[in-house]
Parts: structure tokens; C-alpha cells; sequence
């Protein structure tokens, strides 16, 4: 499926009044289920092998493997399994063992039909954060990843985490923008720190007008922090203007699946043997 053809479809569905609904997928099955929810996006990154292996996201963004790699071998599990819908790749713009260009090739050689910067450094802060600016690992490689991706005509859905990103990564042909309002909340190993809905709601939007004064035309999904459930995201789409959807990660594969899990053996446990 190419570039025009995702757009098309994303664009189609805004314009009929329903919103736009990415999924992180770190199992096939996973995939197999949002796809047949009638999801628009599914998207695998190192993180989804991790959620799903009962470790907390962020496992994603430390020294535990190759994120790259992880997505190389991910897609052998979810590529096959999805019928009609564009997945995408998430891509560590800051790898320095990986030439890019010929890395992103490889990806669309494979059948993604596009990319989200994942792991992103747009998740750290402080002095950290800063080294990492001051030493060639700094958010201005994943800004040139996406740059780089729509060169190459992959669709490209990149998170933000502040207006100047916002802006920068709208710059660089950003179709999809994904304002991330930090690590999901709830359920077994969600986060426990995160802005109020109203705060998330707020900075939404804030990231979203500054994507648009520069390209009206760029979708716009919100992510992240207290947005976990579907109430959430209908009580941020409510009080913003513009934005298309919600992606969510955690929110579509963990969260459901702890519940349905565990409910189902607390069914089974309360069965009592005939005499």
C-alpha cells in the first residue's frame, strides 16, 4: 500500500466524521485483533515486545537489545498476519550503527508502508537529555528520519513532545503528527506520574496549532500520559479543535489484555467440580 493510498483512506475517514485510530502492535495476535476492530494504523516497535512480555514500555528506550533489529524481527510476526492495513515501523533515528537511508529501503523493501521514531529521545529530559543533544544523539536525527522517510514516500507519523518539535517535524513532510503526553497510565505496569485530561487536552492542542501554521494539511493524533481508555480520548478529542484521532500502544494491547486475562481465569477459578 503506498503513501497516497494511506492518506487517502485516513483522509476519507476524518472527512466522514470518524476518527483516526493508530495501534502499537507487539504480537501478531495483537495486530490481528486491532485489525479486525477496524483499526487505521498499526504500528510495531521495540516497546510492543516488551509491554507484551509484562515489562514496563520504557524497557523500550534502555540498553536491553537492538531497537531496529527488534523491529526487523517483529515484522516477520506481524507483516504476514495483516491483511488491509498499513503498518508502520518504528525506527531508532538515533542509531549510529545504522545507515539510515539504506536501513528505511530495507524497511519499505519489507512491506512497511511507513515509519514513527521510536525509541525516541524525545522521552528524556534534564542533564541527560541535554548530553545526549551535546554529543550527536539529540532529536534533530529523528527530525532528519523523518525527513529522509518522506523522501522515500513512506507515510510518516513521527511523536512530538513540545510546539518547536511539532513545527520542525511538520518542516520535514510529516503526514501524521502524534503529540506525546508521556508513558500511559494505568493497569499493571502503567505509569503513575502523568498530567491531569485537561492538562493532556491543553497540550494537544498547542502542538497541533503549531503543526498547522505550517502545513494545514497534517493530521494530527494525540497519545500518551492519561489518555488510556476510550472515555479519555473522547473527553481530550472533546475539548481540542483538529485533532483527527488517537494512537495508542499500551491502551490497545496491554490494558485489554490484563483485563480479559485475568478475568477469564477468575471465571474459570470460581467453577466448582460435580461431586
Amino acid at each position: 500500500m503506498n503513501r497516497q493510498d494511506v492518506l487517502g483512506r485516513l483522509r476519507a475517514t476524518v472527512a466522514a466524521g470518524r476518527p483516526v485510530i493508530g495501534a502499537g502492535a507487539g504480537t501478531g495476535l495483537s495486530a490481528k485483533c486491532a485489525e479486525a476492530g477496524g483499526v487505521d494504523l498499526i504500528i510495531i516497535y521495540n516497546s510492543g515486545r516488551y509491554r507484551m512480555a509484562g515489562r514496563g514500555s520504557l524497557a523500550g528506550l534502555l540498553p536491553y537489545g537492538d531497537a531496529n533489529q527488534i523491529v526487523v524481527e517483529m515484522a516477520a510476526e506481524v507483516l504476514p498476519v495483516v491483511r488491509d492495513t498499513p503498518v508502520l515501523a518504528g525506527v531508532c533515528g538515533t542509531d549510529p550503527f545504522r545507515v539510515m537511508p539504506y536501513f528505511l529501503d530495507q524497511l519499505k523493501a519489507m512491506g512497511f508502508a511507513g515509519v514513527q521514531n521510536f525509541p525516541t529521545v524525545g522521552l528524556y529530559d534534564g542533564t541527560f537529555r541535554q548530553n545526549l543533544e551535546e554529543t550527536g544523539m539529540g532529536f534533530d536525527l529523528e527530525v532528519e528520519l523523518i525527513r529522509q522517510a518522506r523522501e522515500r514516500d513512506l507515510v510518516t507519523a513521527p511523536y512530538v513532545f513540545d510546539e518547536e518539535q511539532a513545527r520542525a517535524m511538520t518542516e520535514a513532510g510529516a503526514d501524521v503528527l502524534v503529540p506525546h503526553v508521556g508513558l500511559t497510565t494505568k493497569g499493571s505496569i502503567g505509569a503513575g506520574t502523568a498530567l491531569s485530561l485537561d492538562e493532556a487536552a491543553a497540550r494537544v492542542q498547542a502542538m497541533r496549532d503549531a503543526a498547522v501554521a505550517v502545513r494545514p494539511d497534517v493530521l494530527v493524533l494525540c497519545h500518551g500520559g492519561p489518555i488510556a481508555e476510550p472515555e479519555d480520548a473522547a473527553h481530550v478529542l472533546a475539548r481540542t479543535e483538529g485533532v483527527a484521532g488517537f494512537f495508542g500502544a499500551s491502551s490497545v494491547e496491554r490494558l485489554p489484555t490484563e483485563r480479559a486475562i485475568t478475568e477469564q481465569v477468575r471465571a474459570f477459578k470460581a467453577l466448582r467440580p460435580g461431586a
